[in-house]
């Protein structure tokens, strides 16, 4: 993978938290800021090992015991967070915005949204006392074209950009940095699964090709973290970052 800073110790001395870190868009965020040089600690439910050099906890962050368990691991394992990388996130396609459960409105609230407000609100005092600190969020854009098979998904992104600029603007002052990454069409294998799901229940919804000729790769989101979690961006915050090959935004 050629990730930023690829072979550069940007982030040596930097300790990192990265939810949802075994596969994918959270894999490639590992393995780019292991090889900048940061220890990194990462998470998932069911996963057994992480990249080679991370740390892992399983930890089931759609509640607020696995929030705590996480950011007690944190503080144990790396004595505390410069870098935060809230990941974790999906959720099951239905037939369409009725069809969603209550249960599943409340679960995809609770993993792509409030596993971040959680997380963060365990771990920011850390940082507001250190007055350092990098937090990103990835979000999806889906929110700009909301499906109606995934429309709790999209809801609960567009609530975690609202929240992003919100924190973004409190903790300012204190030092600390909060911004979104935004991705289009990334190939990951929980995505394909995903998108295997919902062409079933609506068949030729692929949609037109992105601007730049292909779906996103995991390194591709992985750079745009790693900018923004960087000190290359020490005068960003309250920012998104999207990353689609150009197909939300051509005009």
């Amino acid at each position: 993978m050629h990730a930023f800073g690829s072979g550069i110790q940007e982030f040596r001395g930097k300790r990192a938290l990265v939810t949802g870190g075994t596969r994918g868009i959270g894999e490639a965020v590992v393995r780019g800021l292991l090889d900048a040089g940061a220890q990194v600690l990462t998470t998932a439910r069911t996963a057994t090992s992480a990249p080679d050099g991370a740390a892992l906890v399983t930890a089931d962050l759609r509640t607020r015991a696995g929030a705590q368990e996480l950011a007690d691991a944190a503080r144990h394992v790396l004595g505390g967070v410069d870098v935060l990388v809230d990941n974790v996130g999906g959720a099951q396609p239905h037939e369409d915005a009725t069809a969603i459960p209550d249960e599943e409105w409340q679960d995809a609230l609770d993993l792509n949204f409030l596993a971040a407000v959680r997380l963060d609100a365990l771990l920011v005092p850390g940082m507001r006392e250190r007055r350092t600190g990098a937090i990103v969020h990835i979000s999806s854009a889906a929110i700009y074209s909301p499906p109606p098979q995934f429309l709790h998904y999209a809801a609960a992104k567009m609530a975690l950009e609202t929240y992003s600029r919100g924190l973004a603007s409190d903790l300012a002052p204190h030092g600390v940095r909060v911004n979104t990454v935004t991705p289009g069409r990334v190939t990951t294998p929980g995505g394909e699964q995903t998108r295997q799901q919902w062409a079933r229940l609506e068949p030729g919804q692929d949609g037109a090709p992105v601007p730049l000729g292909r779906d996103g790769r995991p390194e591709d989101i992985a750079n745009a973290v790693l900018f923004l979690a960087s000190d290359r961006a020490n005068w960003v915050t309250g920012s998104k970052l999207i990353a689609d090959g150009g197909e939300f935004h051509r005009g």
